[in-house]
């Protein structure tokens, strides 16, 4: 995947909101969110498979951890079309982060770096950033 959006110096603290609005590639493959302190401190790696990895339409959650990757987790809640625009909003706190998915599903990830501020994001994949909000 070629390097999307990224963008630093967030500042997310617990209890606020991320709302990231994009449009899905009509042909998407998968696209990916990465959240945390940097590109090798990831509190979230969000990734939307449609077909890729051997994954047809699973959500596959991670973290990073000074560059080793953590334990997989897979949502089987896949609200994503291509050709469409989506809106996923994250949150977070000591404990966990929450996704809340377009259709409203909602599930947590465990926040295994301890952060209390998310700092970092980048987008990559078949997904275009249109909008960002902190709520």
């Amino acid at each position: 995947m070629a390097c999307g959006l990224v963008a630093s110096n967030l500042n997310l603290k617990p209890g606020e909101c991320l709302r990231v609005r994009g449009e899905v590639a009509p042909e998407a493959k998968s696209f990916v969110l990465n959240l945390g302190k940097d590109k090798d401190n990831l509190c979230l790696h969000f990734n939307p498979r449609f077909e890729a990895h051997g994954d047809v339409n699973t959500i596959v959650c991670n973290s990073k951890d000074a560059g080793a990757w953590g334990a997989e987790q897979r949502e089987s809640a896949f609200p994503f079309q291509p050709g469409t625009v989506a809106e996923v909003c994250i949150s977070f706190d000591q404990a966990d982060l929450t996704v809340k998915l377009p259709d409203g599903h909602t599930f947590k990830f465990p926040n295994r770096l301890n952060l209390e501020a998310i700092s970092y994001l980048a987008a990559d994949g078949d997904f275009k950033i249109k909008c960002m909000a902190f709520d």
